[in-house]
């Protein structure tokens, strides 16, 4: 019998009860920004890679859980901090922690940095709360920082510092831009073109014959093949320190990263990387011979979003899925199963049965509400276009229902799901050979499902979400009610894209809807039909228990997956992502740097989830035939602390 008072002890008992749950992967969600700081080291915007990440990392191993789930981790613009309109194949260089840089952190990287600049950064930081991300102090704090440390790599190459540690960079750098060198070129030139030509989308380059060829640099016209090379070449030899300093830097990104990643290995956690639907303008540019050129992709009206929504993402041409097309998603697959354990399908009808809409339409939201399915579009008469990628012919179409309704492919043979399913076999097969599992995908499947993403699915034995916050009450067939998961799907209270659930306790009592959701949830684990009243009862009376009834739903249900977000854990009220809305305060939440002190106090008073006494009220539910040692269990770990003893 385990010692609930170690911390392996309570580690290990916080397992017992997932396995007696049936519980396979216990993950925490949080993205790059989020991530608290140590003393010494806040320079206003979190990463994984910093001491303060790792502090983090071994306080979620601590609590029990088994993997992290982090968000997309490609280059943002200080303009636009969403992750998901991030690059695919650079990594974001606003990750880079700098104290590693400073002399004395030693290691690879040591001495790249002054410790007067990082005491500069960390003091310069404009007043306001440590839990918000100022995006445009950090990116232009981030920007001299690099600058600063390219310089002093240069000087000790140049023999001009004795920093032996920093002059070995100079062949990891060479080999690494042999290894990258197919999107690294490509990636590197694109500021300095923007800055250029004088703008900040490629789309916008105007004027000479040169700034013709620039735009299609990647993907010349006929008869510009030659002109284009030569251009490239001329380029290359303008910018060639600009494009080593780009090296440089996704260098110490991506070491940094190979470092996270032995450490997570260390403390027992999966890695999980989000692969995103949506490419920045710079992969656009890089990449746009394989995208329509007619087409953009974006959601159609939904549950979520009645209105729809434009997203202006580019569409991957399907007539070269045979070629270049489903070689680049390979590509990004092969890197990412490179740097993670598990990848989350970020929208994965974008990869099955992307809603697209003309480009170019003066009101995107009126061109993307009439849009239509890539592939199930064989004879609209306002997308004469699309018949010629459709996958189904008109007799399998059910009229009677809008063009974006699930069920608008009435039938599917398995050849035609076999059509649908190109990329995500793709994805499938890349995941294979290197040796994961089916359920270290994850896919993003929330109120919507066309009937070719649920076919695609269930061949791969695949799941979806059931965001349990969004639960329609009155519904019991509703998709994000609890007691519909089934075992490979993924469960969780909220995702970033939600209002945390302490916020949403507030509004639920404010409107007198907390007794309908007590309700619910004391048929989901009351231990019997009888004490359902008196459960409903003590949970519209404490909001505390509410929430921790809203965790413990997750693990009763069948789900083997379960997600928990930070802000829901930790007990935050602020919103980390309001989707549509462009603000300075988005993408922004961090967890508290006194994390450590704050969550055991606000958890032990139900201000924030505590994760034992959660999984003894859904062991209590679930009984069964092992009642008994499901109910010795249970009181384990109902009388352990949030966290393990230090």
């Amino acid at each position: 019998m385990v010692d609930p008072v170690t911390p392996t002890g309570h580690r290990e008992l916080v397992a017992e009860a997932l396995r007696a749950l049936g519980v396979r992967n216990l993950v925490l969600a949080i993205h790059d920004v989020s991530f608290p700081s140590a003393p010494g080291e806040d320079t206003g915007c979190g990463t994984p890679y910093s001491e303060g990440g790792r502090r983090f990392l071994r306080f979620a191993r601590d609590l029990g859980f088994n993997g992290v789930q982090l968000g997309p981790q490609g280059e943002t613009s200080a303009h636009n901090p969403s992750p998901y309109d991030g690059t695919i194949f650079s990594r974001s260089t606003l990750s880079i922690a700098l104290a590693p840089l400073a002399p004395l952190a030693g290691g690879a990287w040591g001495g790249l940095l002054r410790p007067e600049t990082l005491e500069a950064i960390v003091a310069g930081r404009p007043p306001g709360p440590s839990t918000r991300v100022q995006h445009r102090h950090v990116h232009a704090a981030q920007e001299r920082a690099l600058a600063e440390a390219y310089a002093a790599f240069r000087r000790a190459r140049a023999g001009a510092a004795p920093a032996p540690a920093i002059r070995d960079l100079d062949a990891r750098l060479e080999a690494f831009r042999r290894r990258h060198a197919v999107w690294l070129e490509r990636d590197a030139l694109y500021q300095p073109l923007c800055a250029e030509h004088g703008y900040g989308h490629f789309a916008g380059w105007t004027g000479a014959r040169s700034v013709e060829l620039d735009r299609r640099l990647f993907a010349p016209a006929p008869g510009e093949e030659a002109a284009c090379a030569a251009r490239r070449g001329e380029l290359a030899q303008r910018y060639a320190v600009a494009i080593e300093e780009y090296a440089f830097r996704q260098l110490l990104a991506h070491e940094q990263h190979g470092d996270l990643q032995r450490f997570a290995a260390g403390v027992g956690l999966k890695l999980f990387g989000d692969l995103q639907i949506g490419l920045s303008p710079q992969d656009v540019w890089s990449h746009q011979a394989l995208f329509l050129r007619d087409y953009l992709m974006g959601a159609p009206p939904s549950r979520t979003n009645p209105e729809g929504q434009a997203w202006g993402y580019a569409v991957l041409d399907p007539e070269q899925y045979a070629g270049p097309a489903l070689d680049f998603v390979r590509a990004r697959l092969s890197k990412m199963f490179d740097e993670f354990d598990g990848v989350r399908i970020d929208h994965p009808h974008g990869l099955v049965c992307p809603w697209v809409y003309r480009a170019g339409a003066p009101d995107p939201l009126v061109a993307v509400r009439a849009g239509a399915r890539l592939f199930s579009s064989p004879d609209l008469p306002d997308h004469p276009a699309l018949a010629r990628h459709a996958v189904v012919p008109p007799s399998q179409l059910d009229r009677t229902l809008p063009r974006y309704a699930d069920g608008w492919v009435a039938s599917l043979s398995p050849a035609q799901v076999e059509r649908y399913g190109v990329v995500l076999d793709a994805i499938a097969a890349a995941a294979a050979a290197r040796g994961r599992a089916v359920s270290d995908l994850i896919c993003e499947v929330l109120s919507t499902q066309p009937r070719p993403l649920r076919a695609v699915l269930e061949r791969h034995g695949l799941g979806r979400f059931r965001v349990t916050q969004k639960a329609n009450l009155d519904d019991p067939a509703d998709v994000y009610r609890s007691e519909n998961a089934a075992p490979a799907d993924w469960i969780m209270i909220g995702t970033h894209d939600t209002p945390p659930l302490w916020l949403l306790l507030d509004r639920w009592r404010a409107s007198g809807a907390i007794e309908a959701r007590a309700a619910y949830l004391a048929t989901r684990l009351a231990p019997s039909p009888a004490e359902e009243p008196a459960t409903a009862a003590a949970l519209a009376a404490d909001p505390g228990q509410l929430a921790e009834a809203c965790l413990a739903d997750l693990f009763a249900s069948r789900a083997e997956n379960v997600s928990v977000f930070f802000a829901d854990l930790l007990g935050l009220k602020e919103v980390y992502n309001a989707p549509g809305t462009v603000s300075d305060d988005n993408w922004s939440l961090r967890a508290p740097s006194d994390h450590a002190t704050s969550y055991p106090e606000r958890a032990a008073r139900r201000a924030a989830l505590h994760l034992p006494r959660a999984l003894a009220l859904a062991l209590r539910a679930r009984g069964g035939a092992a009642s008994e040692d499901r109910r010795a269990l249970a009181a384990r770990l109902a009388a352990l602390p949030p966290v393990p003893p230090a």
